[in-house]
């Protein structure tokens, strides 16, 4: 598809949607990108029962708010020289901990999403089962309401954990490094 600024009354209007913008203005790779995280960032949040996802909601669409009009700001030079591609591939991250490693913690997270989505079933199950009995289910909500926040607070923190040791032993090295040469 062919790049164009487009009219500024419609670029802000589609700008508003995250992703919706970019494919007006005929990035659609970048556009797709952005709609799906943002919408799925939404998803998982009221899936999961998880506020931490909903938190990333307002990153995500200040990004692509602010993403358009950047793109519509540059020269035309600079404009149509702008690559159509997933900004995903390009984020430092992904070299810093490698393809490998990367591909490894993906699939870690989908293992969780998907724990935690069997665990939602079991637990509705259990409880319907409990009220059919006529026992108070009260106490069987709190605690299997709050065991995927725990997990998922416990994985973030530990996350976090290794990202300073990793830091840090990059400083060390770096150190090392400097006082060899």
């Amino acid at each position: 598809m062919r790049m164009r600024k487009g009219n500024g009354f419609w670029r802000f209007c589609f700008s508003l949607l995250p992703g919706a913008g970019e494919m007006y203005m005929g990035f659609m790779k970048q556009g797709a990108m952005l709609m799906t995280l943002f919408f799925g960032c939404g998803a998982l949040s009221g899936w999961l029962n998880l506020d931490i996802f909903g938190y990333v909601l307002p990153v995500i669409w200040f990004y692509g708010f602010f993403h358009v009009h950047n793109l519509a700001g540059l020269p035309n030079e600079e404009f149509y020289s702008v690559e159509d591609t997933f900004n995903i591939g390009e984020w430092k991250f992904f070299d810093v901990i490698g393809q490998e490693r990367c591909r490894k913690y993906f699939a870690w997270a989908l293992i969780l999403i998907g724990c935690a989505g069997l665990w939602k079933i079991v637990t509705n199950s259990v409880n319907r089962v409990l009220c059919y009995f006529d026992i108070s289910t009260q106490l069987w909500k709190n605690v299997t309401g709050e065991i995927p926040q725990v997990v998922f607070s416990v994985i973030i923190i530990y996350i976090g954990v290794q990202m300073i040791k990793g830091k840090k032993q990059q400083l060390e090295d770096k150190e090392r490094e400097e006082h060899d040469a």
